[in-house]
């Protein structure tokens, strides 16, 4: 099952016993820094959790699937996530 931005604003809630209307307000807050830094072009570290990092991504051949037609792909960013040593051990059922 997915967890969506609301089931993480429950929890806030639930294990701070926050107001609703706060839990709301510092997920957004935070998924707002999150992005503001990302597309800076600044990576994100969360210590324990892992490392959002932007990578750019040069012009490149492709085509399109439905036409077999070839073109180019322009450049772009992306957002990679590299998880933590820690949540690795805890994903694979060692101590976290």
């Amino acid at each position: 099952m997915t967890t969506t931005k609301s089931d993480l604003v429950d929890a806030v809630a639930d294990a701070n016993g926050f107001p609703l209307s706060q839990s709301v307000e510092i997920i957004e807050i935070l998924l707002e820094l999150i992005k503001t830094k990302l597309s800076a072009g600044e990576d994100v570290l969360i210590s324990g959790f892992g490392k959002f990092c932007v990578k750019d991504k040069g012009k490149r051949r492709g085509r399109n699937p439905q036409t077999k037609e070839a073109l180019m792909l322009a450049e772009r960013r992306i957002v990679t996530f590299k998880c933590s040593s820690v949540l690795k051990r805890k994903l694979n059922g060692g101590q976290g």
